[in-house]
């Protein structure tokens, strides 16, 4: 199967990679062109590229690719059975769409039809989705609208960040690209129209990168009700022996003891409240083991009280 790559950034350099890892005839890549990058402003090649000039591929660097039709008619010169486009970064016309005898095949990184767009790696950890995963598909004039191949499912862990995410799904899109194309070839691929409900995934700004003070504002009050109230716990723990049948606490003493007692039970119960809604889950633990010891501190205390009265009481 003779095949022309369309892609530019890591994440397409492992499916590109997978290809002619496969054996497959790897016509031509096609890439974005080098742009300046760092201090310096040096020109830069794509990922794709490099691994191109590595393995003596040929090499196609447009500007653009709608009405250039030296590089169409240079992509039509090299009559490709298939396409296979991975985060190229621009939107193909339908006069290279119409090239390859079994279609256009692209690599997406999500599980269509949720998150079409750009950016869809970036916006399942956003969301803080629990899985997501890679679809192949037909390409089509739409934006990431094309009848699915196939898809692989992954999970994604609690703490990983879009990068971790992004290296996985690279490496499962690669191998998933394989087996399309496998399937292609033996007649044996399925093809599934997407349904009508979808997410979009534009790509993310700089406004979007802004912090939300507010949010740190309260993640530092839950830490500071969380710390005086360990403190006052640990206080009236300490202060508990005090209370003995020698010498009790008096009415006024005990009442003292127990708002202080339902104070901070009440704070920690606000902490808890909070850092479950805004899902601090590094504070949630301590917050409930707050509460638990307060509970048994303050159940403690009037146990405690009432065996001294009694004690108190009882003849000698």
């Amino acid at each position: 199967m003779k095949i022309v790559f369309m892609g530019t950034p890591d994440f397409a350099k492992e499916s590109l990679e997978a290809l002619y890892n496969a054996k497959y005839e790897i016509l031509a890549v096609v890439t974005n062109p080098d742009r300046p990058k760092g201090r310096g402003m040096k020109m830069i090649a794509s990922p794709v590229k490099e691994f191109a000039l590595e393995k003596g591929i040929k090499i196609y660097q447009p500007e653009k690719v709608r009405n250039n039709e030296e590089f169409i008619s240079e992509i039509k010169a090299l009559k490709p059975d298939v396409i296979c486009v991975v985060a190229y970064g621009k939107i193909l016309p339908k006069e290279i769409l119409e090239i390859p005898s079994k279609g256009c095949i692209n690599v997406h990184g999500s599980l269509l039809p949720k998150y079409r767009g750009a950016a869809p790696i970036q916006w399942a950890v956003l969301n803080g989705d629990k899985k997501t995963g890679v679809t192949t598909m037909y390409m089509d004039v739409g934006m990431d609208t094309g009848d699915m191949i196939l898809k692989q499912e992954t999970q994604i862990g609690e703490d990983e960040t879009t990068g971790e995410l992004w290296d996985r799904l690279s490496k499962i899109g690669g191998k998933l690209l394989v087996e399309t194309l496998k399937q292609i070839e033996e007649g044996t691929a399925p093809r599934e129209k997407q349904g009508e409900e979808f997410t979009m995934a534009p790509m993310l700004n700089k406004e979007m990168s802004k912090i939300c003070l507010t949010f740190l504002f309260l993640y530092d009050i839950i830490i500071a009700l969380l710390s005086i109230s360990l403190v006052f716990a640990v206080l009236i723990f300490i202060l508990c022996p005090l209370d003995t049948p020698e010498k009790p606490l008096n009415d006024k003493e005990y009442k003292y003891f127990r708002k202080i007692s339902w104070i901070i039970l009440s704070l920690i119960i606000v902490a808890i409240i909070v850092s479950f809604i805004f899902k601090f889950n590094v504070v949630f633990a301590p917050c409930c083991a707050s509460l638990i010891l307060e509970g048994v501190l303050i159940g403690t205390g009037k146990i405690k009280k009432v065996y001294n009265e009694k004690r108190a009481s009882s003849p000698a």
